[in-house]
C-alpha cells in the first residue's frame, strides 16, 4: 500500500505544480500525507523499540524515551 501511497502524493505534487488541484484533489492529498506520516512514525516507532545500546562492559541497554 505505501508504493501506492507515495505514487498517489507525488502525482498530485505534480499536478499541483503544472495546473493546481481542486479543493477536493488538495483534501485528498492532506489526507494521503496523515496516512503516510501515521504508516512512517509507526515504523520508526518499531525500529526504535528494537534498538539496544552496548555499554563498554558488553551489556545491552535499550533505548528509553527522554
Amino acid at each position: 500500500m505505501e508504493k501506492e501511497l507515495l505514487d498517489r502524493i507525488n502525482a498530485l505534487a505534480k499536478k499541483q505544480k503544472t495546473e493546481g488541484l481542486t479543493e477536493q484533489e488538495i483534501q485528498q492529498r492532506d489526507c494521503l500525507r496523515q496516512e503516510y506520516l501515521k504508516q512512517f512514525r509507526a515504523g520508526m516507532k518499531n525500529i526504535l523499540d528494537n534498538t539496544y545500546l552496548q555499554k563498554e562492559d558488553g551489556t545491552l541497554q535499550k533505548l528509553h524515551k527522554k
